[in-house]
């Protein structure tokens, strides 16, 4: 699994793709709580992008890990050539994941299942330590957060409506 699951993962997380094409299904669900919740993830993630990669990575230059150790099975076929530090994976999809959590708790789960494949896909592809990881999680959970400063949460999450 960790040699072909989890970097394959890693690689449609690139650019926000997964999480838009987990939008779009989301969106036309036709659950409105789901509808809210991929509008608000993918609004946290656009958040939680920009300031990881626009902003983070060129204040705080860390090179990637050696790939000492890592399987070539594993590793990325197009090595990253930004810092390291944060991982903007990381940081997207717990952005996404905490804004469809927010309004929709019931998929919570099978989201965060998804965005941990994603985190940990960073470790085990060797494009990132783990702090990179960590750090990326908490940013992209404070985005969540953040867009109920400007957008409110339903009064009740709508889990069937």
């Amino acid at each position: 699994m960790r040699d072909t699951v989890l970097p394959t993962l890693g690689r449609w997380a690139n650019h926000g793709r997964l999480w838009m094409a987990v939008g779009g299904v989301l969106a036309a669900s036709g659950n409105t709580g789901a509808r809210r919740g991929a509008v608000r993830g993918l609004m946290a993630l656009s958040i939680a992008s920009f300031t990881t990669n626009v902003v983070l990575k060129s204040l705080v230059r860390r090179r990637r890990p050696a790939l000492d150790g890592i399987p070539a099975a594993r590793r990325l076929r197009r090595p990253p050539i930004t810092s390291s530090f944060p991982s903007g994976h990381s940081a997207s999809a717990a952005a996404f994941t905490t804004g469809v959590a927010i309004e929709h708790p019931a998929l919570a789960v099978p989201v965060a299942v998804l965005a941990s494949g994603v985190a940990a896909s960073r470790v085990v592809t060797g494009a990132h330590y783990r702090s990179d990881v960590f750090a990326g999680l908490t940013l992209g959970v404070a985005a969540g957060a953040l867009t109920l400063r400007w957008w409110p949460r339903a009064s009740t999450p709508a889990e069937d409506a």
